[in-house]
Order: structure tokens, then C-alpha cells, then sequence
């Protein structure tokens, strides 16, 4: 309808034109991110102070741990958008079962994460309580983060954004206190982690929680081997290969060279850490609006969620560099110890500032083509890159330390952001002159096929009770299925 999309020029009164239209524009953008980036600014803040507390109060070893511990868990989150965010989604409405089937995915899912989380913690010289409490905060991010896929999915957005600031406001709230007590160790702040992640998840109610036990006990994973078939094995390998793309300094440092080596790095990528986390939130916000413009037949509307999020991001990243600049010029011991040498931070800053610039670049066409369905070329993208990523960011790491393996991470990137260039605009050939696809988009998407039941009940001398079809029947019962997973709060 007239006026639902936030890209559509109003079809009464005057249109801006020149400078106005364009200030119009940017406002309306400013205005469609502000809440969307609220959540992973919050987060982001929280974890720029529990950082800069570590970096400020606890030995470089303890730092590195806490540093490791943010790669690790949000490695997981991604592999979760992977296996189960994505099918949410890009839904296969024939078939409404698949909501329990995935929550008891999602229950054996957080098992192996938060296993994981320990387990290489252990193995990077973590203490085993530590490590077990690192491990449970890993799992319950996840069950947390698949919490906010269905309430963006569910269209509950609130939810999800209530979540992330109630996480924040504990974490940063617990760790500041236990620096004010002079008791800021890291079993310590492995228990906040905990506490801060719990509390988050209890924003989305009993009814999600109630869901999930229900779906533990009762459902089946028979259901998944479809979607594991036709979707999520390939977005899979593009997460995992991505992730030896984009950390794999994070991995052969800290396995390789000890947490005190890796501190170094993640001291300097601490700077930038607002626009990493904004790289990882803002997909799930963008990803439902591009899938839903395609369903649509609109092509064009996704591609102006993509300027707009290109956009956005570069004020992300523009606004951290000047913070980042204004830190070491002005404030640099406020933040950092004697232990870390200011050349060496100044080189590391400046090469992740490098790093999130190509991501930044790139991040707004891959979710487009995860929107498109592309996820197969996407995976041969992000296998090459990894590739390149591991291959020179070991030799650099061997040959000239720590600092130097980031060289390997930029080149790997920016293979990946070429690679993906090309997709785009192999993608845009295909569609230029050739008619929408609605039908398969609205078969791919949650709620479509309820906005096309909407319009077409609106047409005169239709019959809005005429009997449905089976499929959009399916996807009727999907929506209400997941929508009553939030049906027990605001």
C-alpha cells in the first residue's frame, strides 16, 4: 500500500527536488537506522567499557582472554544466523511445522556452542571454572540471539531491541561496579557475562521460553534435512569460511603466540568496535526488508535498502574513526596501560580501521544476494578469501608477529568484497528487463503472501472469505505460530 515503504515518494503534494530532496532522503534514512542501531550501539558501548576496564585493570594475559572470548561467541551467533536464522527468512510456507523443528535446532545448537566456548578457552590457558562460565554465557547468547531472529521475524522488533539495551545496561552496570570494588577478575566478569545474557533473554517472555521447552521435548529434526539441503549447508560454509576470512589473526595468535600476544591486537581493534558490531546487528534488521521487496516484484526498493545501509554504516564507521583519532590523541593513557606501546596501537587502529572500511563496503551487497538466495556463489566467495586470509595471515605472523598478520585479514577482505561486486552485478544482469518473480519471492517469504491476501481483499468486487489455498493457508498458520511466541508481553 501507498506510503508502507519507507523508500516510496509520497504521491501527493509537492516532491522535493535538488539539495531539499536529498536532505529529505538522508533524513528519512537517519531516521529508519536511529532505532534499528540503537540495540548494537548499546551492546557496542557496553562492551568499548568492560574492555577498556580490562585493558585498564587486569594483566595482558587476563585481557586476552576476555578479547578471545568476544571473537568466540560471536563466531557462534553467526553460525545460528546461518542454520537457523536464515530459514526464517527465506520461509518454505508449505510446511508450518518448521518453527518447533527449528527451536529444537536451536536447543542442541546452544549445547554445542556453549561446549565449544569452553573448550577452546580451556585450551588457550583459561582456567577450567572460567572457561565453563564463558561456555554457558556462549549458549545462552544464542538461544538469546535466535530470540531476536523471531522477533524480527515475528515483526516484534521492540523485542529484540529491548533485549540488546537490558543486556547492555547489566553487563556494563556489573562490570563497572566490580571495578569500583577493586574486584574485577575474570571469573568475575564470567558470571556478569552470564547474568547480563540471562537478563536479556527474559525480555522475550515466558511464551518463548515456554516454546523452546516445548519444542526440546516434542519436536523432530526430520524437518530440517530440507532446508539443511536446499538452504543452510551453503550459508553454513560462507559463515564458517568467513570467519577463517575476517578472525583468523584471532585463532593463530591466541592458539599460536598466547593471550598476551593476541591482547595487543584486540587492544587495537577495541576502537573499532561500534562499527563491527553494527556489521553483524544491522543484517537482521535489513535482510527481512530486502527479502520482503523482492517479494514483491521490487527490485529497485532492495537496492535502495542497499544505499541506505551503505549509508548508514558509513557514518558508523566515520564517526569511530574520529572518536578513535580523538582517544589517541588527546586521551591515550586514559584508556591504555603502559604495557601496550602507542606506535604499536596507532599501526593496529589504523589497519582495522582499513579492515571494517572494506567490510562496511562490501556488507550491504551480501545481504542482498542472502535476500536473493544466493548463498552458494556466496560461499565460493568467502572460500576463496579464506584461503587467502589463513595462507598469508600465517606466513605474515611467522615472519613479522602479531601486528602484521592484520595484513593478511585486509587482503583476504578485500578478495572477498571484489568477489562479491562481481556477484552483484552478475545478479543485476540477470533481472534487468525480465518480469519480478513475485510468485517464488511471496513462496520464500514469511509475510508476503499475507500482504498480497491484503490487497487483493482491498480490489472491489473480490470476496475477501473465498477459500485460500492450501500453500497460503500453511503460511497463514506460520504466522500465527510465530507471532504467539510474543503474544505474552508488549
Amino acid at each position: 500500500m501507498p506510503g508502507d515503504s519507507p523508500h516510496e515518494t509520497p504521491r501527493t503534494g509537492t516532491v522535493p527536488q535538488g539539495p531539499a530532496r536529498g536532505w529529505d532522503t538522508l533524513a528519512a534514512c537517519g531516521r529508519r537506522y536511529c532505532l534499528a542501531t540503537l540495540g548494537p550501539l548499546a551492546i557496542a558501548g557496553a562492551h568499548f567499557l568492560v574492555s577498556v576496564l580490562f585493558l585498564r585493570l587486569t594483566a595482558p594475559a587476563a585481557f586476552g582472554l576476555f578479547a578471545f572470548v568476544l571473537v568466540l561467541v560471536p563466531f557462534w551467533l553467526s553460525l545460528s544466523v546461518a542454520l537457523l536464522g536464515a530459514p526464517l527468512t527465506s520461509t518454505r510456507p508449505d510446511n508450518a511445522g518448521e518453527i518447533p523443528t527449528l527451536m529444537k535446532a536451536n536447543s542442541w545448537f546452544c549445547l554445542a556452542a556453549a561446549i565449544a566456548v569452553a573448550a577452546l578457552l580451556a585450551a588457550s590457558g583459561a582456567a577450567p571454572l572460567p572457561a565453563a562460565l564463558f561456555g554457558l554465557y556462549g549458549g545462552t547468547m544464542c538461544l538469546r540471539w535466535f530470540g531476536r531472529w523471531l522477533a524480527y521475524a515475528s515483526r516484534h522488533p521492540a523485542r529484540a531491541i529491548l533485549s540488546d539495551v537490558v543486556y547492555a545496561a547489566l553487563l556494563a552496570a556489573g562490570i563497572a561496579a566490580l571495578a569500583s570494588l577493586h574486584a574485577l577478575t575474570l571469573i568475575h566478569a564470567a558470571w556478569v557475562l552470564c547474568a547480563a545474557a540471562c537478563a536479556g533473554l527474559a525480555v522475550f517472555g515466558t511464551g518463548f521460553l515456554a516454546a523452546q521447552a516445548k519444542a526440546w521435548r516434542e519436536a523432530g529434526l526430520a524437518a530440517y534435512r530440507p532446508i539443511w539441503r536446499d538452504l543452510t549447508q551453503w550459508s553454513l560454509l560462507g559463515v564458517v569460511t568467513t570467519e577463517l576470512s575476517v578472525n583468523a589473526h584471532a585463532y593463530l595468535v591466541t592458539l599460536l603466540a598466547g593471550p598476551d600476544a593476541f591482547a595487543l591486537i584486540a587492544a587495537g581493534a577495541l576502537f573499532m568496535r561500534p562499527v563491527s558490531l553494527c556489521l553483524t546487528a544491522l543484517p537482521d534488521r535489513e535482510r527481512p526488508v530486502m527479502v520482503e521487496r523482492l517479494a514483491a516484484g521490487d527490485p529497485a526498493g532492495a537496492q535502495a535498502c542497499v544505499r541506505d545501509f551503505l549509508c548508514a554504516m558509513g557514518a558508523v564507521w566515520l564517526l569511530t574513526v574520529l572518536l578513535a583519532g580523538v582517544a589517541m590523541l588527546w586521551f591515550p593513557h586514559a584508556i591504555l596501560k603502559a604495557a601496550y606501546g602507542r606506535q604499536q596501537i596507532v599501526a593496529v587502529i589504523a589497519l582495522w580501521a582499513a579492515i571494517t572500511a572494506v567490510r562496511a563496503l562490501r556488507t550491504p551487497d551480501a545481504v542482498l544476494l542472502q535476500a536473493a538466495r544466493e548463498y552458494r556463489p556466496l560461499a565460493g566467495a568467502s572460500v576463496w578469501s579464506s584461503i587467502v586470509s589463513l595462507a598469508l595471515t600465517a606466513v605474515l605472523l611467522l615472519a613479522f608477529g602479531p601486528v602484521a598478520s592484520l595484513g593478511g585479514i585486509l587482503v583476504g577482505d578485500i578478495v572477498m568484497t571484489q568477489r562479491i561486486f562481481v556477484l552483484v552485478r552478475r545478479w543485476k544482469r540477470t533481472r534487468h528487463g525480465e518480469p519480478a518473480p513475485a510468485a517464488l519471492w511471496r513462496a520464500e517469504n514469511l509475510f508476503a503472501q499475507k500482504d498480497a491476501r491484503r490487497k487483493t481483499d482491498s480490489i472491489p468486487g473480490t470476496n475477501p472469505k473465498s477459500p485460500r489455498p492450501a500453500r497460503l493457508r500453511a503460511n497463514d498458520a506460520r504466522d500465527r505460530a510465530m507471532r504467539k511466541l510474543f503474544s505474552d508481553g508488549p
